[in-house]
């Protein structure tokens, strides 16, 4: 049986996302390429890998053994990378770093430094929401994972990177934009945009205001931070997000902090990665280097007012 690791590689993308237009989209191939590759190692097997029953794809008992086999061998080819770029040094290697939305602040240009000083290293960031970062901590595809706070019931080793303070934001017309110590019962009777359930920015606003007895007035689920901006600058409601979203306000100004008792919350960024896992010498590197950026920061001293 002749089987490409091309085919090999397309395959368990295919079978991990069932779906040939996510799977394409993953490896940048079109998809009938992808399509075309999954058939010819169907004719290699000489059994169906794969069955559409309705509108979703489904693995055969075939398709599941070549699966297994196909984690089996990528697993190998990676834990040989890891092993050869570990022999080395930072001469070579590859790095996988994932993150939520609210840290594109500070990680991307951590990675550009590191890629700078390490410029035989290949680097890929991934940016998505906190449920599918922590699905993708369970199934092990990243090196390192940045995120708001260390995943509950979740076997991982996570260390603060950084902090990352939630305020409540605003329009700079709104009522209560010149007020100080704004009662938290205030803000709750405001209409509020907030992240999609899952989110981290959410879990913690949803539980600091449960904590006073207080339930938020949900407005608008929406998707990204940008998003939540917007609909603050249009006058829709108020939110909590990272205070350093303002730093990357594309409002023109429009949005400020409130001044309300009990904020900001003090959260942090942390770096999470499984528990017994094996880092490369390029992912303990790039380690080092997020903790060296938190020490050089807790380093500094606080500028006089």
């Amino acid at each position: 049986m002749h089987v490409s690791l091309r085919q090999v590689q397309i395959f368990e993308a295919v079978a991990r996302t069932l779906s040939y237009t996510r799977a394409a989209e993953e490896l940048h191939l079109t998809q009938p390429a992808v399509f075309t590759q999954i058939k010819q190692l169907e004719g290699s097997v000489g059994m169906p890998l794969l069955e559409r029953i309705g509108k979703r794809l489904h693995l055969t008992d075939a398709g599941r053994e070549v699966l297994t086999t196909c984690c089996d061998m990528l697993g190998g080819l990676e834990r040989l990378e890891m092993r050869l770029a570990d022999m080395q040094g930072l001469k070579r290697g590859r790095l996988r770093v994932a993150m939520v939305t609210t840290a594109k602040y500070l990680v991307p240009r951590l990675l550009a430094e590191f890629c700078v000083r390490y410029p035989g290293i290949e680097a890929s960031l991934t940016v998505t929401n906190r449920e599918k970062l922590l699905a993708r901590i369970a199934n092990n595809e990243d090196d390192l994972a940045i995120l708001g706070a260390p995943p509950e019931g979740m076997d991982v080793v996570a260390t603060p990177i950084a902090d990352n303070p939630l305020v409540v934001i605003a329009r700079n017309d709104h009522a209560l934009a010149r007020r100080k110590q704004v009662p938290l019962a205030r803000i709750a009777e405001e209409p509020f945009i907030l992240r999609e359930p899952g989110s981290g920015t959410r879990l913690a606003t949803e539980r600091h205001f449960a904590e006073h007895g207080l339930k938020l007035k949900v407005r608008m689920e929406l998707g990204s931070n940008e998003a939540i901006k917007q609909a603050i600058a249009g006058g829709l409601g108020v939110s909590v997000l990272s205070q350093h979203t303002i730093a990357l306000d594309g409002t023109g100004g429009l949005l400020q902090p409130l001044d309300v008792a009990g904020f900001p919350l003090q959260r942090k960024w942390y770096v999470a990665y499984p528990a017994g896992k094996h880092l490369s010498a390029v992912a303990e590197a790039f380690l080092a280097h997020l903790l060296g950026h938190q020490e050089g920061r807790e380093s500094v001293p606080p500028a006089h007012e």
